[in-house]
């Protein structure tokens, strides 16, 4: 028998929709369920490596650990990364399917949609219960025709659907009474009730606003969500995050680590476990401020488009602060795509980030990148050149060779060398993403930087993030309800 399915959509972009399921996943998980989470259309450059060696939004893999399962490509079966303003990477079940500008993509969705069915029907032969996510507002009728992240994936699978507001940002009745009287009817017909999150202070004060958005929509109210603090431990999937996570630590960490945040920045939560250690301050760095010149360290992390962010690294002038950090006798490292801007050179002939070209590099490693149509996704193991070991993943599109590389970063457990090291030792390199998680890893570079590492276990407070989070929807939602209304 396929799995029941609850779809979860929201008035608009970021009011919790992947927390929200996150933290069911690993409630019904709790109550001996087999859960599987399930996002058609995601658009995120903060993705993670699959048990296939495919790709999917860092949500989904999150939404995956929550309910105890490997993370699976068909989780996400189509996952937009963008390159552009205008224009994304178009990801179907894991693997480049191609490029494309938003109108472009608006007519590909109709071609996507039997992919996005499979997946979901594969999923549903595997557990006792699907959750999916949708995608920015349920109420984008603009964007109605050929759907597949919201109304048109529900229609489609024929799955009921629970709406989502967020009142920390005003507005919530209007939102959801909105979204009533917008969306096609035949639309309104799915919902079955909605949740108001991220509430602050008595829920005694909105009990009338709860009953009258029931009455003007006939939906039933499944529960009033307290704002969950402890978010900000689990990874983000938007890099709106990286503000807000920066405004919620205090700063005054010994060691201080510079992080330009360039527009195309990708992967960001390699930054988490950092962020989570008492004696590392971590400065984000935008363009048009400068990189202050007490840090330790200044870490280039990943970019969805590499080529783009170095010119914005150049044009704001960061490139002779880090040239000028250097002088001073200070650290730099690269991840992936900031791996590949410390070289001399950057080759793109084939045009994989846009016209075939290519441009200098920072060269500050003595190693050169030819971008290419092959991309590494895969789980990796291994040990820097400390004799530290680590575990990580790969996720990039490129070679790099150079008598830098010559002194790897690290090798790999099949032996594979990895990364660059400059002959003073004070630049590095690496493609492997995830390394900071790696308790070993991080605490010995915190020590390097003159600091001392607090100790922590970082999977096991993610674990235990996850756990309290289904604790607080266990006492503010309607989970029997939920489950009931699941088809």
């Amino acid at each position: 028998m396929a799995a029941r399915a609850l779809m979860f959509q929201g008035t608009g972009s970021d009011v919790g929709k992947s927390l929200i399921v996150a933290g069911l996943c690993r409630a019904f998980a709790n109550r001996g369920m087999t859960v599987r989470p399930f996002k058609p259309q995601n658009m995120s450059n903060n993705a993670a490596v699959t048990v296939e060696n495919g790709e999917i939004g860092r949500a989904q893999a999150l939404q995956a650990r929550a309910a105890r399962v490997a993370p699976s490509v068909h989780m996400n079966p189509v996952l937009l990364k963008p390159q552009s303003e205008t224009g994304s990477q178009v990801i179907v079940q894991g693997r480049i399917h191609s490029a494309a500008d938003a109108k472009t993509y608006q007519s590909l969705k109709a071609s996507l949609m039997p992919a996005v069915l499979e997946s979901f029907t594969l999923l549903r032969s595997n557990a006792d219960l699907v959750l999916v996510e949708g995608a920015g507002s349920a109420s984008e009728i603009n964007l109605r025709a050929n759907d597949i992240a919201n109304m048109g994936f529900a229609r489609a699978a024929v799955v009921p659907v629970v709406l989502i507001g967020d009142i920390d940002r005003g507005g919530v009745i209007a939102s959801l009474v909105g979204t009533k009287h917008v969306v096609d009817p035949a639309d309104a017909a799915l919902i079955r009730g909605f949740v108001v999150n991220r509430f602050r202070g008595d829920p005694a004060l909105f009990a009338d606003g709860m009953a009258e958005i029931a009455r003007r929509t006939g939906w039933t109210p499944y529960g009033l969500v307290p704002h969950f603090e402890a978010a900000r431990r689990l990874p983000a999937e938007d890099a709106l995050a990286l503000t807000s996570k920066s405004a919620a630590r205090p700063s005054g960490g010994k060691v201080r680590i510079a992080v330009p945040i360039l527009p195309h920045i990708s992967n960001f939560d390699d930054l988490d476990p950092l962020d989570a250690e008492p004696d590392v301050e971590l400065v984000r760095v935008r363009p048009g401020q400068p990189i202050p010149g007490d840090v330790a360290l200044v870490l280039l992390v990943g970019s969805k488009s590499t080529i783009a962010d170095l010119e914005a690294l150049r044009r704001s002038g960061l490139d002779v602060d880090i040239h000028a950090h250097i002088r001073r006798g200070g650290h730099v490292m690269g991840l992936c795509g900031g791996y590949q801007m410390l070289g001399r050179r950057i080759e793109d002939p084939s045009g994989i980030e846009g016209p075939p070209g290519g441009t200098d590099g920072l060269g500050l490693l003595d190693v050169t990148t030819e971008l290419t149509q092959a991309k590494s996704l895969e789980s990796v193991t291994g040990t820097t050149a400390d004799g530290v070991s680590f575990s990580g993943y790969e996720m990039h599109v490129g070679r790099t060779i150079g008598s830098d590389a010559e002194r790897p970063f690290a090798r790999l457990a099949d032996g594979r060398p990895d990364g660059a090291t400059s002959l003073s030792g004070r630049v590095c390199g690496t493609y492997v993403h995830g390394l900071f998680a790696d308790d070993a890893q991080r605490s010995a570079w915190i020590a390097r930087l003159g600091g001392q590492a607090s100790g922590l276990d970082y999977e096991a407070g993610v674990e235990e993030t996850l756990d309290a989070l289904a604790a607080h929807l266990e006492r503010h939602l309607d989970l029997d309800a939920l489950l009931s209304h699941a088809r």
